[in-house]
């Protein structure tokens, strides 16, 4: 759980993991200013703390640090604001378990609905129009890239360099890219999602930067690929991806 100011939330999204398939959660505090911390330690949660804010992406590299070294064999990233549904992880991990998938996206718009839900219709626009060209350049068909419930095998995760990521929110499209330049299998399943004021939501303005930061994403990669400008950060950190036995594990 990547958290910054979850206080009110936190304990609804833990109370509702399927904790029968769950061996251990992470929480990371990014430097909150409310009770984040407090309330995780009530609730028993593996608890690592950032001495500030650092950002979106540096708190996922303390959380997948943290779950490879604690020997996961999956890991899955869920948002303790109680936006995405916590029940549905079972779901979002089968397709690691039965061995389809290397990654899993939790897709808020493979079920349809999503501006009845509460999405605004800005933003919806925005994910197709990115999410389109991102298919066009990973060579994909994804319904959409840009959600915070995603699933990982371990090994997937050791396979990149999430070190040389962004801090900030363009890191779930960097590693995305380097899932994509390393061949590995990404699928998809529906999640609702629930928007009400304490879901955290990046506003008009940090929505605008975090497009633009994807079309210079995609530039660099288009570079890379076409051989043009190679970039260490999407190289494997594997000489060549193997796929092993799909795992039956418990979730962190």
């Amino acid at each position: 759980m990547p958290a910054y100011n979850a206080a009110k939330t936190l304990h609804m999204t833990y109370a509702e993991l399927p904790h029968d398939v769950v061996d251990l959660v992470i929480l990371v505090d990014d430097g909150s200013k409310d009770e984040t911390t407090k309330i995780a330690r009530e609730l028993g949660l593996e608890l690592f703390t950032h001495n500030r804010n650092y950002g979106y992406g540096a708190n996922q590299k303390t959380c997948y640090h943290e779950a490879l070294k604690a020997g996961a064999d999956i890991v899955v990233m869920v948002h303790p604001d109680y936006q995405y549904d916590p029940t549905l992880l079972p779901e979002v991990i089968d397709p690691i378990r039965k061995g389809e998938a290397d990654v899993v996206l939790g897709s808020r718009l493979l079920g349809g609905k999503v501006m009845e839900q509460g999405m605004p219709w800005w933003k919806f626009i925005s994910n197709r129009f990115l999410t389109e060209l991102e298919n066009k350049v990973f060579g994909l068909k994804l319904a959409e890239y840009h959600t915070g419930y995603r699933a990982y095998r371990a090994d997937a995760l050791e396979t990149v360099n999430t070190q040389m990521n962004s801090d900030n929110f363009i890191f779930d499209q960097e590693i995305m890219a380097q899932f994509v330049n390393a061949g590995l299998r990404i699928a998809e399943v529906p999640v609702p999602t629930r928007y009400f004021p304490q879901a955290s939501s990046a506003s008009f303005v940090q929505s605008t930067v975090y497009g633009c930061s994807i079309l210079t994403l995609l530039f660099r990669y288009v570079l890379h690929t076409s051989g043009l400008w190679k970039q260490r950060q999407f190289e494997s950190l594997l000489r060549r991806y193997t796929s092993r036995p799909a795992p039956q594990p418990r979730a962190h």
